[in-house]
């Protein structure tokens, strides 16, 4: 099974943690199978995702964004260890070495302009991640479909999105999934 039959099991939304305050609501959350952790740090991370497992849900580990793990292949390493299903990044070294640890890798991209565009495509294409995530969510039709005609992967998307409308709009525009800290965007799926 690819990346979004596992990972997402069939929804469209992913929850996206910043503050492991809110783990309990999105844990309990009856539409969100998979959990984007974008914060916290070392020391809180195997408690926080014992719980998410013990929920039955997915974690996805933004390894740039949590503090005190290696941006390495021991980070990689312990955070497999710690249970994650995959992780998030923006560094394509790092996909390669999650890929080879067995896990599930989204490469971030950011784009802002053409060039950004060409960048991701081919970076992605060299490192070839289980999926990518688009930053902003409100990109263009055009380059979702590049990128997807391109890389042939899952094409997530995150950022900017404030209201349901922006999530359809997403989604009509050949979004697979989104993530999404927003609580009220979390029923959308």
């Amino acid at each position: 099974m690819g990346f979004l039959e596992t990972i997402m099991e069939g929804t469209k939304i992913g929850g996206a943690l910043r503050r492991l305050e809110d783990l309990e609501e999105l844990i309990g959350h009856p539409k969100i199978r998979t959990i984007f952790l974008l914060g916290g740090d070392v020391n809180q991370l195997p408690n926080a995702i014992k719980r998410i497992r013990v929920a039955q849900k997915n974690v996805l580990a933004h390894i740039d964004l949590i503090e005190g793990i290696g941006k390495d292949k021991a980070g990689i390493h312990l955070l497999k260890r710690m249970g994650v299903h995959g992780i998030v990044t923006t560094k394509s070294n790092l996909v390669k070495l999650t890929l080879d640890e067995g896990l599930w890798v989204v490469q971030r991209v950011f784009i802002v302009d053409s060039e950004s565009i060409k960048t991701a495509i081919r970076v992605a294409g060299d490192v070839k991640p289980s999926a990518v995530e688009i930053l902003p969510a409100t990109v263009p039709r055009f380059v979702i479909h590049d990128l997807k005609k391109s890389l042939g992967v899952p094409v997530l998307a995150g950022g900017l999105l404030r209201s349901e409308a922006d999530v359809r709009q997403a989604f009509e525009k050949g979004i697979d999934a989104v993530s999404t800290s927003l609580r009220h965007l979390w029923l959308c799926s």
